[in-house]
């Protein structure tokens, strides 16, 4: 049986595989993905001190990776299918068998919220986004919608700007919620038209997006706009459908943790986007992933009393 099992190699997994490994545990991080989480989307990160003139996503979580495997760390690729926590024991069954430790680090992160509007589900990859990282290069010189008001809405509608003509920022409310900065650069950029006070409806169009239905909620006029594409930016929901029953979660379904990380069941540490909080950067996650790895050796501790 192995000391610490480590679900998730975002920012917060990584970091606590780092300090795992240099504190000699017998660690293994398991990810269904390639490590790095969302951050790997992200065009340019401005805000991780260290960087003055910022750094891509992908090559900080490079860095992460790197690090983590120089110090012994292993990485497997597998996706835990289900969970089983015992007092003696906590148990990952995955795509390629069951894992089993003493503790478990929970860092499974969390994935883009949909609008649940109709059209949505069916376009998709047809104009429907969710990382213009991604998809950005895809609509140049054509006009899109970005949903949202938040950091990450408003930095990709900048992003966006480097290849689209014309990109409308919808926000349900009179004022962004993004940083000062950010808030800034957006309103100063020609190429970007703030739509206050209004909801999307529906996502129009049959094999690609055609046009956006708004509706504004202060006045209830109704409008069609016509984009070529649709990005998405209006939170995140956990990923922690494995974890109902087995751990205390609020009611967004975000793992209710103490100071210390450790969640409702000793033993079982969670940290990252999977936790219940205010903040959800890469800073707050490489903190909660050096304390939840801390915390796990200290719990291994009492157990060897």
């Amino acid at each position: 049986m192995r000391d610490l099992i480590i679900v998730g190699a975002g920012p917060a997994g990584l970091t606590a595989g780092i300090y795992a490994a240099r504190a000699r545990l017998d660690v293994v991080l398991l990810e269904k993905m390639a490590p790095g989480g969302q951050v790997l989307l992200t065009d340019i990160v401005e805000n991780y001190p260290g960087f003055p003139d910022g750094i891509s996503g992908f090559e900080l979580m490079d860095r992460m990776k790197k690090q983590a495997e120089n110090l012994g760390l292993p990485i497997e690729s597998r996706e835990a299918l289900s969970f089983r926590f015992d007092p003696d024991s906590k148990t990952a069954t995955t795509d390629k068998g069951h894992e089993q430790a003493r503790s478990i680090i929970l860092a499974c992160g969390a994935n883009p919220r949909k609008l649940g509007i109709p059209g949505e589900e069916l376009l998709i990859g047809k104009g429907v986004s969710y990382c213009a990282t991604c998809d950005g290069p895809f609509y140049r010189d054509l006009e899109v919608a970005v949903i949202g008001g938040g950091d990450t809405a408003v930095e990709e509608a900048l992003f966006l700007t480097k290849f689209a003509t014309r990109v409308y920022l919808v926000h349900r409310r009179d004022q962004l919620r993004a940083t000062k900065i950010l808030q800034e650069r957006v309103m100063a950029n020609e190429k970007v038209q703030i739509i206050w006070d209004t909801i999307p409806l529906k996502i129009l169009g049959d094999q690609a997006v055609e046009a956006i239905e708004l509706k504004n909620v202060k006045s209830s006029e109704v409008l069609s706009l016509k984009v070529q594409g649709v990005f998405i930016f209006v939170g995140f929901e956990p990923n922690t459908q494995l974890l109902k029953g087995l751990v205390d979660l609020d009611e967004l379904g975000f793992v209710r943790t103490n100071d210390t990380m450790e969640t409702s069941v000793p033993g079982v540490f969670a940290a990252g986007d999977i936790r219940s909080k205010n903040l959800r950067q890469i800073s707050t996650a490489v903190g909660e992933g050096a304390v939840a790895a801390f915390s796990a050796e200290r719990y291994l501790d009492t157990l060897r009393g």
